[in-house]
């Protein structure tokens, strides 16, 4: 099934987000190699797709686990979480109706 995994950031989060980056990145390249990935990426502070010095305040996964356990156990895990990016983590569960 699909699980949907919002995260918020902590005030001014782009620095603890750049030197988390690349193990973030590697661990979305797993789930994105092992065909589990349906999206993933940041929501920008501002209305631009390059922030700049605004940053970001959060991020959104949709990927496929085995259940609602194995896509909280993967969360809690991220680089982000351990670097102090992330002040709030929610992953619920997600249906896809489109793109079919």
């Amino acid at each position: 099934m699909l699980y949907a995994i919002i995260s918020q950031d902590v005030e001014d989060s782009l620095d603890k987000r750049l030197q988390a980056r690349p193990a973030h990145i590697e661990r979305l390249s797993t789930l994105q190699n092992d065909g589990r990935l349906v999206l993933a990426g940041p929501h920008p502070a501002i209305d631009s797709e390059d922030p700049g010095a605004n940053g970001f305040t959060g991020s959104l996964v949709v990927a496929e686990f085995t259940s609602l356990e194995a896509a909280k156990s993967w969360a809690d895990a991220d680089p982000y979480i351990t670097a102090g990016v992330y002040a709030q983590v929610t992953v619920k569960p997600f249906k896809q109706v489109f793109p079919q």
